[in-house]
Order: C-alpha cells, then sequence, then structure tokens
C-alpha cells in the first residue's frame, strides 16, 4: 500500500487567483503574475518572469476577504522562493514562497 505525502504546511490554503507585482530584493527581477494559492504564510503563484529558488521577494497583491476580516486589502509581503518549477511551453513560472512577513497598505483615497 503506497502512502500519501504527509501535509507539511502549518497553515490552511485558500484558492484565489489574485493579480500580485513581484520584485527580486536585489532588483534584478521586476515582474507581475498571480497567485494559485495562498495562506497567512505562504504563497504559490505564477510569475510571469524566471524567478530563482531561494531568492527573496516582494509581493504586492490584494489580499482577499478571508486574510482581511471581510473586506479586500492591499499588502506588501517579504518572501522567500522555497521551489520553482518551469514553465511549460512558454507559460508563466511556478514559485512556491514562504512569507516570513506582511503589513497592511493604506487605502488611497478615490
Amino acid at each position: 500500500m503506497v502512502e500519501k505525502n504527509p501535509e507539511r504546511r502549518s497553515q490552511k490554503r485558500i484558492t484565489a487567483r489574485v493579480p500580485v507585482t513581484i520584485k527580486t530584493a536585489d532588483g534584478a527581477v521586476e515582474t507581475t503574475g498571480h497567485t494559485r494559492d495562498l495562506s497567512s504564510n505562504g504563497v504559490f503563484l505564477y510569475a510571469d518572469a524566471k524567478i530563482a529558488a531561494g531568492s527573496q521577494l516582494e509581493i504586492i497583491l490584494l489580499l482577499p476577504p478571508e486574510f482581511t476580516d471581510g473586506e479586500k486589502r492591499w499588502a506588501c509581503c517579504q518572501a522567500s522562493v522555497a521551489r520553482v518549477e518551469n514553465a511549460a511551453d512558454g507559460g508563466p513560472m511556478g514559485v512556491a514562497a514562504t512569507i516570513q512577513r506582511f503589513e497592511f497598505l493604506p487605502e488611497l483615497p478615490s
């Protein structure tokens, strides 16, 4: 009998497709993409540019209501890339990252 891989995540992930802006800490890569799923301490996203495993990232995204007590809020996350999945057929690159910290961004008046 084959055992399933045990779940290693400490927080439940929410499936959410949210646009993101991504910048590496060294400024070498600045790109856009979207999330596949996220939790309070991790994110899987698809990036439009190549990002190396181990990179430190700044991710700007609009958090869904599940993370913000009922209202969407802009946030800036500092994260570390845990693994990458190469793009198939020229599509976006998959990036799994651990969120080290995040802060809500102030709302701009309309």
